[in-house]
């Protein structure tokens, strides 16, 4: 019986692969921004990191919004939950414009595109920009992360991957904290 289920979800996920063969981006030139989804575009403009933080989080640096959706749990004291929240305006403070930026940086290469504007030398200049301004948000969502190794303790960065669901046993920000 298990293989007849195993075999019978097979087919059915293959069949849904070839029901969009050669159509993997059917609907997305509606989109307002065609590199963005709707929700890319919230998460930039809300200043949300997008992953853009994954080294830093799970390698053992939490970021300053998960600690403080986790704040009971890690029992951090008022003046860590202070410099937490702080930490966290500041993040937003400065990745809000840097996103506003990608998007109309995103929205310039989709116009040169659409109006058939698009040459070596803008292209090139377009996305060299983007590039730039992705590595700038990108940066300051991972220096949050840092910041956030001279707030918690220990036992607190080891409490936050268990509570996150990551691996307890590799904790590199133990050893980063360790050499402060």
């Amino acid at each position: 019986m298990t293989r007849v289920v195993l075999a019978f979800t097979a087919v059915l996920f293959s069949a849904a692969a070839l029901a969009q063969d050669g159509r993997p981006y059917a609907g997305l030139e509606q989109r307002t921004v065609k590199a963005l989804s709707e929700q890319q575009i919230g998460d930039l403009r809300a200043g949300r990191g997008m992953g853009l933080a994954l080294p830093a989080e799970l390698n053992g640096y939490p970021g300053p919004s998960h600690v403080l959706e986790n704040s009971d749990a890690l029992a951090l004291s008022p003046e860590q939950r202070e410099r937490t929240r702080t930490l966290f305006e500041a993040m937003k403070a400065e990745t809000m414009p840097i996103g506003e930026r990608l998007i109309e940086q995103e929205t310039t290469l989709d116009r040169l595109f659409a109006d058939r504007q698009i040459n070596l030398a803008n292209l090139r200049a377009a996305t060299e920009e983007i590039g730039v301004t992705q590595g700038r948000l990108r940066q300051a969502h991972l220096k949050y992360h840092l910041a956030m190794m001279d707030v918690l303790t220990p036992d607190q960065i080891a409490r936050y991957r268990a509570l996150r669901g990551y691996e307890v046993g590799h904790d590199g920000a133990r050893q980063h904290q360790m050499q402060h």
